[in-house]
């Protein structure tokens, strides 16, 4: 057996963290869950109905700033990978979100008519009526 502290393949000790670092990493956790839920909040409102677009919005922003925040002090602070990656993850899909949102403000009217349609659809042939209307409306493609 090998008695030598530091050989023996077992990881050394991490030093116990002071009460400012333990509340530091506690804030971090706090805003981290409250990224997500933004996030989250803000793609399954999007679902919900073009009604709700504000509110998409506003969760949205509020998932950018979030993220954007977040990134910051975990990388200042050196939070663990899984924060990071997280953050990442999660403004990347707020990025596209942005995108979503941006493209149903400017197709609105067209959208709403959409999802006024498939409410009404009982069948999957009204739901593919619903489709090739939609399609019709749309700007045609630039080739």
């Amino acid at each position: 057996m090998n008695s030598e502290p530091g050989r023996g393949g077992g990881h050394q000790a991490r030093p116990p963290l002071s009460e400012a670092a333990k509340a530091s990493r506690a804030k971090t956790h706090t805003l981290f869950r409250t990224f997500v839920v933004t996030v989250l909040g803000a793609f399954f409102v999007y679902q919900l109905d073009v009604g709700y677009l504000w509110l998409t919005i506003l969760l949205t922003a509020a998932s950018l700033v979030l993220g954007i925040v977040l990134l910051v002090r975990s990388i200042r602070l050196k939070e663990s990978k899984l924060v990071l990656l997280g953050t990442i993850s999660g403004l990347v899909v707020s990025a596209v979100m942005v995108l979503l949102v941006v493209t149903t403000l400017v197709l609105f009217n067209q959208v709403r008519e959409y999802q006024a349609c498939l409410g009404r659809a009982l069948t999957d042939r009204a739901t593919q009526v619903c489709m090739t209307q939609f399609q019709d409306v749309l700007p045609a493609r630039v080739p």
